[in-house]
This record gives C-alpha cells, structure tokens and sequence, in this order.
C-alpha cells in the first residue's frame, strides 16, 4: 500500500507538472524569440535614421560597430546597389523591402532576417539585421533546464509527502494486524494504540473492545470449569472416608491412593482453568513416563494384561510440564482399558530423537479409527477427549502425534515432544 500510494501521488505530480511545464517552455522560447527581434528591430532603426544624415564611410562605421557590439550581422543596402557593413547579397525579402515595406522574414539555416526601409530622395535603403539560429534561442536551454530541475525537485517533494503519508497510513494498520495475531496466538492483553486516521482509530477501538470481551467471556468460563471441578471435592471427601472406614488395610491403603489420585487430578484441573495461558516448561519425561506406568501396571495387574515398559537409561527432557506429560501418558493408557478387551498385551516405548523425544503407546486391540483423533470423536462411549488432550501437549512442546492401524490389529499412538 505504501509503494501504491507514492506512484500514484508521483503519477499525478507528474501529469500536473506536465500540463504546467511544458506551455511554460514553449511560452519561454516564444519570448526569447520575441525579446531578440525586438532587439534586433531596435538595432535596424537606430542605424536607419542615420541614413541621409551622414557620409557612406560614417554609416558604415556605426552599422559595424553596433554588429560587433551585439553580435548580429547588420547590412545597409542603399537604392544605387552599394551594400554597406557586412557584405552580403540581396535576398528576396531585401527585395521586397526595397518598395517601401518594412518587414521580417525567415532566413537560411533557421535564423531571421529584421529588415527595415527608409524612404530617400533617391530611392528606398533597406537595413537588414540577420538573427541566427542561436540569437532567437539564446537562454532558452538554461530555463529548459531550469524548469526541468524545478519539475523533478517537486516530483521528489511530492514523493517523499506521500512516503510519509502513506506511513502514517500503514503503520497503525500493520499494528493493528500485529495486534490481530498476537490475539490469535492466546495473548489476550495485547492491545492497539489508537492512532492514525480516524477510521483506523475507530478499528482499533473497536478491535480492543473485543479483545476485552474475549478475555471476559474465557475468564467466566475458567471460573465455571474451577467451580464445577470443585464440586467434585465433596464426593472424593466421601470416598476417602469410606476408604479409611475399611477394615482390610491394604485394600484401604489402595483405595485411599487411587482417590488421592485423583483429588490430585482435580486439583490440576482447577489450577489449570484459572491459568491465563499455559506455560510451556520442562520435565525428564523418563521419571514421568514410568511413574505413570508404574501406577497403571496394577490395574493392568488385575486384568490380566501384558504391560512392556521401553525406557532410556538416562533423563530425557522434554519441552512439557510434569502434570501434562502425566495427564496425557493416563490420557493414552487409558484409552487402552477402556477400548480393548482385558487381557490384550500394550506396551509403552520412550526413546530419544534427534530433536527431542519419543513416546509409543501400543495396544494389540481391535484397532482404532482415525476419527477419534477428532475432539470429541471416540469409537466407544467416551467423550473422546483423551486423545485431543494428548495431541495438545505434544504440540504445545513442539511436537506432533499420529496413530498407526495395522491391518491385523492394533493400534499404535506416538506421540513427539522437542527438547526444552
């Protein structure tokens, strides 16, 4: 837009200057072409009236003197045929000079000739002054130059006026685009300075107000998840006091961890709606990895399920938080409980990359269809959030997830994280 504008302010100039220009050009050459024939008919008459007045040799030195004074070639044609000054023969307009007419004509070579009779008593003399080429557009090249220089300084003025405003222009609309997309990327307090022309300042207005009511609205809505998460403390209160009422120990004591577990889990939930954004951080994904395993491998324990654990032999840090990482390797496991009947071996595999990590979660179920990589898609009946969950954290660390379906059965989700 910026460059848009400057050619066509430069465009206008341009034609404006020509329209003005170029009539002032002519105008300058017809008045030097004016000025010297009037110098020169100035010349022709001041010669002519000395004529009958004085001797043919004074006459001669006054028509020479005043020729090399100014430069033009002047002559004297007396009516015997004597030429005096510069010497020269007696063209067609002297002729017609000679019958008493004063007159100018065009000479050889693009120059003019200035002629003037004076009536004698014996006869007609004729003072010829010739104006070169030169003489009639003497000074008219410098002013040529002159205007030219003069059009091109307002053609860069010009420019340069519309450089600037087209940036006063473009300048509050590439921040109001900047602002745009710093909204769109979640940060909900940039906000636009209103400036520049009104209508932009009125976009910009306009663009805050939404900004603001955006932050509103997803402010009630953290506020209505943490108030319907903390709902959920009454019934786990209960089920914690049941599980400590129980008379078997140690079914009490695994009780009591699955629902601090899951309090826990609540707890997150809260923490995390309340979170203007998500802050990406970091965690060794192999302690992670197997102290979720670990938890799961009872229950996987309990129904008969083969549960293989691949991990490095050293910490592998991945761009995520604990509690993400944790909350999508549950997320991905299960997933397997829930879709697969008991009994079907799974397995979960760590590895590093160049860039990061890693993490396979193998099931040898059914298979699952591509679908429930869809927010609230699932093949059975869940809410089909889990795998969205899991898909969010490997591409808030910089990741991305796929699931792969064998034609004999199975379903493999493998997820990439970067290293922090």
């Amino acid at each position: 837009m910026r460059r848009r504008l400057a050619l066509l302010v430069t465009a206008t100039t341009s034609l404006v200057l020509i329209a003005m220009l170029v009539p002032m050009a002519l105008l300058v050459r017809s008045a030097a072409e004016n000025g010297a024939v009037a110098q020169a008919t100035t010349e022709a008459q001041s010669v002519a009236a000395l004529i009958g007045t004085v001797d043919l040799a004074a006459l001669a030195l006054t028509a020479n003197r005043s020729s090399a004074a100014n430069g033009h070639q002047i002559s004297v044609f007396l009516p015997d045929g004597t030429v005096v000054g510069a010497s020269t023969a007696r063209s067609p307009a002297v002729e017609l000079a000679a019958r008493g007419r004063s007159l100018s004509a065009e000479a050889p070579g693009g120059g003019r000739e200035i002629l003037v009779a004076v009536q004698g008593e014996t006869g007609t003399s004729v003072v010829r002054v010739l104006l070169t080429a030169d003489d009639l557009s003497r000074g008219v090249q410098a002013a040529w130059l002159g205007l030219l220089l003069l059009g091109l300084t307002l053609i860069g003025v010009g420019m340069l006026i519309a450089d600037r405003l087209a940036v006063a222009l473009t300048r509050p609309m590439t921040g109001l685009a900047h602002v745009s997309h710093r909204l769109a990327g979640g940060d909900l307090a940039a906000r636009a300075a209103p400036t520049g022309p009104p209508e932009i300042r009125a976009a910009a207005l306009a663009l805050n107000h939404l900004a603001t009511r955006i932050d509103d609205l997803l402010h009630e809505e953290r506020e209505s998840v943490a108030d319907i998460s903390h709902r959920l403390r009454t019934p786990l209160t209960g089920l914690r006091l049941e599980a400590e009422s129980l008379t078997d120990p140690e079914e009490a004591e695994r009780l009591g961890g699955r629902v601090d577990a899951l309090d826990r889990a609540v707890t997150s939930v809260i923490v995390d709606v309340r979170r203007r954004t998500r802050e990406r951080g970091s965690c060794d994904a192999t302690t992670v990895v197997a102290a979720r395993v670990t938890f799961w491998s009872v229950l996987a324990e309990e129904q008969n399920r083969p549960l293989t654990l691949t991990l490095p032999d050293t910490p592998l840090p991945v761009a995520t938080s604990a509690d993400d990482l944790a909350a999508t390797v549950d997320a991905l496991l299960e997933n397997v409980f829930a879709h697969t009947p008991e009994g079907v071996p799974m397995s979960v595999r760590l590895t590093p990359t160049p860039s990061g990590a890693e993490l396979a979660v193998t099931d040898s179920g059914p298979g699952m269809r591509t679908e429930a990589l869809e927010r609230g898609r699932s093949g059975g009946d869940s809410t089909g959030l889990g795998l969205d969950i899991a898909r969010r954290t490997a591409q808030s660390a910089g990741g991305t997830m796929t699931l792969t379906t064998p034609p004999n059965g199975g379903t493999t989700v493998t997820l990439t994280f970067a290293t922090p």
